[in-house]
């Protein structure tokens, strides 16, 4: 009895201390929670309320979703559509088109209710997601609530490129049939649900897919059943992982826009008909527009819910007619074909990427066939360089914005940020401010923040491949959110990222700011050195595997990009421009080089530390942050690197001026330094990462050609860093030998290949003072660099050159070389030099740099730089655009062209200083 007795005091005793504890940690005992939408309700609110009741349930509470409340013992929380409830938070002109997404949650407290309401369903949908936030911030439901929101941008979406990392056997650029070889993940139903969970967590509406042709592994056209690139089976897979990808987008507010590039056919259409997949040059062929446009209107009538993204340039020859005629002509007589076997009036919305075409053209003759268009273009290129963008491209995206229409603005490939970790909150709320305020622009388009071409993985080395989505979420969370509110209080901004930090590391709010303070100090560094020392904003330059000092001092010689100064930077100089006012002593206007170069260096050093400050509390993920601490460090070693080779460049530059070598010995140290720093960079990566950049094919030139999937690791680059120093040191050396003076005057000759040129109409000429190098002008050579003497150039008609563009047919029995010169100025009356910025064939051949410069001078004619083209024996087709230009010969394909200016031009300081970096 005693035993029983002592029991139950023990038991009322533990009971009496858990009601006790209870009351002080002041513990609610939740109530059970009813969702109720009405039966027949949209995808979209049962998707809300399904991730509310999720969110609820992990609290503590008991959620379910009914259709009527019925439980008086629980909280009701109504979900349902109210006419007028979304347009009350902006009633502006400017955010109009949003209200349909906007939204209003109040609370009754009295009754226990909650009302989730929106103007159409994706503005429901959003409610519920916004009620699961703040439960899963607070723990707890609201006590009171009174909001409403809408988003401020019209279209907010992320890509995905159905593309990978090289070219498949046989194959051109973006040439990539859908098949479970080529993409396994594409199938993967339950990655698809976590990308487009994650999307619509963002607020995003708008999922792209990128891929030259996707046509023929999605839709049979009748008229060409041999078109189509993939198997039955395979066929029948990809027609029910597409209708499943858009059923489950539409049911998170999500639209599917397909990507597709002009003019590209499939392989097997290609082959059947005696065609290229992909000629830039090609004019429109009746049979490829008749088989595109079929293609297109197959597809409408079998996904009409899903968009069509256009890209007009790139695999067409540049601006022209015949982009209007491809656009108006051929893909919106196709889409207009599609609805019309529907029985449809309505319109599925096309969008036209401003892409190395005329836009505002295009449109002016496309918007009276059609109405349903947007326009989209590239933000700051193809890398991330600057919150101040103007010049001419701002002036591009005004006029676009200005049309009536609205403007996508697209954060595009990130070139220059890959493969580290990105998350500047500061940078990027700036940049979607620049979004609205300078471009007038409506829309965001963002890329994956790196590996784009590897997607779903990342570059990092992990026992199991990380995927992009999940290491990067802080880039699209930050995108997103300020895409859908730009104008948040900075300060605010501070504490809701520390949190997110916070949370997800197991860290204090301090640390959780140190956190963000890393990625913000660090985030200034890629942009600031590549607008004021890169060679372009284009993916063919992977900016984190460094710079050749060739690249530095004759950037020009690399194909400069002079956009990426002009528009997608602050107001500054070059380092060219620097050296020139330095030695003139002028004063310096804007951003210079030296100021980047000692930025960048206080960045990667307050980068470090706050990461290292943050470092003893984490507890949770410890991996991952481990990972992103290391990114920290990588970035503190390449800007001290850059920040060393960019002092060593402004002494090198002015030797230009002095042709004093004490200059160039001063760059010495400096180079020193920079190797140095570049090996801290090579231990900090060789163990952390696969590759620098996803884009491994021949397209990408700078710092190094990427032939094969080679010169993608720091480990690779650095013994060409090491050996540029060796050979400076040898060059400077030698400045001061009289004979090694005299040695390097010594001149190479070329000699002519033996080539049948099958179709020389106009005859030949030998490259000699006084020749005629076309049939139809007395235009005579008045000078050359003369490694050209003797060879044999073939003379073409200027005006039809000017008119069709130029073609040369030849055989050769061993590879050769085909030296073209191009005039330097831009005018339609020249051929454009090969420019990977707009042409991804321009350096299928190896043609893309510039090897002499300045080394065909015609009085009345711009400077000639010469660029060589490598040819495989057999017979070949050389085809450049429209424009005069010149053939000026053959040489065998084992004979060295020279690199250097041979300075037949008459403006500027146009010496050439690469020779002084190489053997």
């Amino acid at each position: 009895m005693a035993k029983q007795n002592k029991g139950l005091f023990c038991l009322c005793l533990g009971l009496f201390l858990m009601y006790t504890g209870l009351l002080q940690a002041k513990v609610v005992i939740k109530k059970p929670v009813n969702i109720v939408v009405a039966a027949g309700s949209h995808p979209r609110l049962y998707y809300g309320a399904q991730k509310l009741a999720t969110a609820l349930n992990a609290h503590g509470y008991t959620a379910k979703i009914v259709a009527k409340a019925l439980d008086k013992r629980a909280a009701i929380i109504m979900v349902s559509l109210s006419a007028d409830s979304a347009r009350v938070r902006f009633a502006d002109k400017a955010h109009e088109s949003t209200w349909k997404e906007g939204f209003k949650i109040s609370s009754n407290p009295a009754t226990h209710k909650i009302t989730i309401s929106g103007h159409a369903s994706s503005g429901a949908m959003y409610g519920c997601l916004e009620l699961a936030d703040q439960v899963n911030a607070k723990g707890a439901i609201p006590e009171k609530i009174n909001l409403t929101d809408q988003p401020e941008m019209v279209l907010r979406g992320a890509c995905v490129g159905v593309q990978k990392p090289t070219l498949l056997p046989g194959r051109g650029t973006y040439e990539y049939p859908y098949t479970p070889e080529n993409f396994p993940w594409f199938y993967n139903k339950s990655l698809w649900v976590r990308y487009l969970d994650s999307l619509a967590e963002n607020r995003m509406n708008s999922l792209y897919l990128w891929n030259g042709h996707p046509f023929a592994s999605l839709v049979k056209v009748k008229d060409y059943p041999y078109a189509v690139e993939v198997d039955d089976a395979t066929f029948k897979k990809n027609e029910e992982m597409y209708r499943f990808l858009t059923a489950e987008a539409n049911k998170r507010g999500i639209w599917i826009i397909q990507g597709f590039y002009n003019i590209i056919v499939p392989k097997p259409f290609a082959e059947h008909n005696h065609l290229e997949t992909q000629n830039r040059n090609r004019h429109i062929v009746p049979i490829i527009a008749d088989y595109t446009r079929k293609s297109i209107a197959a597809f409408v009538e079998k996904y009409p819910n899903v968009g069509l993204l256009i890209t007009l340039g790139e695999a067409m020859e540049g601006t022209g007619q015949d982009d209007i005629d491809w656009f108006t002509k051929t893909i919106i007589p196709g889409v207009k074909d599609g609805l019309k076997a529907l029985n449809r009036t309505d319109e599925p919305p096309i969008v036209l990427r401003a892409h190395d075409t005329d836009a505002p053209t295009d449109m002016k003759y496309a918007l009276p066939l059609y109405k349903n268009l947007y326009t989209m273009a590239k933000y700051n290129g193809e890398a991330l360089t600057t919150y101040t963008p103007h010049g001419s491209w701002a002036d591009l995206h005004r006029t676009l914005s200005r049309i009536g229409t609205v403007q996508i603005e697209n954060v595009h490939i990130m070139a220059n940020l890959e493969p580290f970790r990105y998350g500047s909150a500061d940078f990027i709320q700036k940049c979607v401010l620049a979004m609205h305020n300078t471009y007038e622009a409506n829309g965001l388009h963002l890329y994956p923040q790196a590996s784009y071409w590897d997607w779903p993985y990342t570059a990092d080395k992990a026992d199991t491949r990380l995927l992009e989505l999940e290491r990067d979420w802080i880039w699209y969370k930050e995108w997103a959110r300020y895409a859908w509110n730009c104008h948040r209080n900075r300060e605010a901004e501070i504490t809701y990222w520390g949190t997110q930090l916070a949370t997800r590391y197991g860290c204090t709010l301090q640390q959780g700011k140190d956190i963000l303070e890393a990625y913000e100090q660090a985030g200034e560094i890629s942009p600031q050195i590549l607008r004021r020392v890169g060679i372009t904003d284009g993916n063919r330059q992977t900016m984190t595997l460094g710079m050749l000092m060739s690249q530095f001092t004759n950037p020009e010689k690399y194909g400069l990009f002079s956009l990426l100064y002009t528009s997608e930077a602050p107001e500054g100089e070059i380092l060219s421009e620097y050296a020139e006012k330095e030695w003139k002593h002028q004063p310096h206007i804007g951003e210079t080089p030296e100021q980047v170069m000692n930025n960048i260096v206080v960045y990667g050093k307050k980068a470090v530390e706050a990461i290292n400050q943050a470092a003893p509390g984490v507890k949770h993920n410890t991996a991952e942050f481990k990972r992103l601490q290391n990114d920290m460090y990588c970035y503190q070693a390449m800007a001290d690197s850059y920040s060393a080779k960019i002092n060593a460049a402004i002494h090198i530059l002015r030797y230009k001026y002095s042709d004093d070598v004490a200059d160039l010995e001063k760059a010495i140290p400096e180079m020193e330094h920079s190797l140095a720093y570049y090996r801290d960079l090579v231990k900090h990566t060789e163990n952390a990462y696969l590759y620098a950049n996803s884009m491994q094919t021949k397209q990408r030139k700078i710092p190094m050609r990427g032939n094969d999937g080679t010169m993608k690791t720091w480990v690779e680059l650095l013994p060409v860093y090491e050996a540029e120093l060796t050979n400076f040191k040898k060059h400077v050396a030698q400045l001061k030998s009289p004979a090694a003076i005299a040695k390097k005057a010594e001149k190479v000759q070329l000699q002519n290949a033996q080539v049948n040129v099958l179709n020389a109409t106009g005859g030949f000429y030998s490259i000699s003072k006084g020749e005629q190098p076309f049939t139809d002008t007395a235009t005579t050579l008045q000078d050359f660099a003369t490694e050209l003497k003797g060879l044999k150039g073939i003379k073409l008609s200027k005006a039809q050159q000017v008119k069709q563009g130029t073609s040369i047919q030849f055989s050769n029995t061993k590879p050769v070389k085909v030296l073209v010169g191009f005039f330097n100025e831009k005018s339609s009356n020249y051929s454009p030099p090969p420019e990977l910025e707009t042409d991804a064939s321009a350096n299928d051949y190896g043609q893309a740099d510039v090897t002499l410069a300045n080394a065909v001078l015609i009085p009345g004619l711009p400077p000639v730089n010469v660029h060589t083209y490598t040819f495989k024996a057999g017979t070949n087709t050389l085809t450049l655009a429209k424009g005069a230009c010149l053939v000026l010969g053959f040489v065998p394909e084992n004979q060295t062209v020279p690199v250097y200016d041979a300075g037949l031009s008459t403006t500027g300081n146009i010496k050439d200083l690469r020779w002084l970096f190489s053997e």
